[in-house]
């Protein structure tokens, strides 16, 4: 279920790409069962607003929850943080990718900002999926998503 998000997550940034003839590449790294994976997709580009790093959620229901939708690794570090240290180390711009299943009409899709989920991750224990509707819709359409307007904050 989740492979199926980032796929879809992927196909909608490249043809984000493609559509405002920008170079860009979205990509899912490979998933090891020994090997760390911080997060779902790299996004290359050069330009540095859009060097960025996804990390993708699919959910039931209407919040996404810091405990049961996230992990802790080996050394029982929680997997925002892990995200957290590999953006500042790589410079990448982070986003949180969340798809709502299950919510008696049309799945909905999001992404948002990483500054952001920190922000939810210091202060409450859940993200609702009216917080998400503030962000960046990713759309349905009968191909897909699509990204309408997708403008990733410039890196710092």
């Amino acid at each position: 279920m989740t492979n199926e998000f980032e796929r879809a997550v992927v196909t909608c940034i490249n043809r984000y790409f493609t559509k405002h003839r920008m170079k860009g590449f979205a990509y899912r790294l490979k998933q090891a069962h020994f090997n760390t994976q911080y997060v779902d997709i790299i996004v290359d580009s050069l330009d540095p607003s859009f060097y960025l790093a996804i990390e993708c959620k699919s959910v039931k229901g209407k919040r996404l929850s810091f405990t049961s939708n996230f992990h802790r690794d080996k050394d029982n570090v929680h997997q925002i943080d892990n995200i957290s240290g590999f953006l500042k180390y790589t410079g990448r711009r982070g986003f949180l990718a969340v798809e709502f299943r299950g919510n008696g009409l049309k799945n909905e899709a999001y992404l948002m900002p990483w500054e952001i989920v920190l922000a939810f991750f210091t202060s409450q224990a859940s993200i609702s999926i009216d917080e998400f509707r503030k962000c960046t819709p990713l759309e349905r359409t009968s191909y897909g998503y699509h990204i309408v307007d997708f403008k990733p904050f410039p890196s710092d």
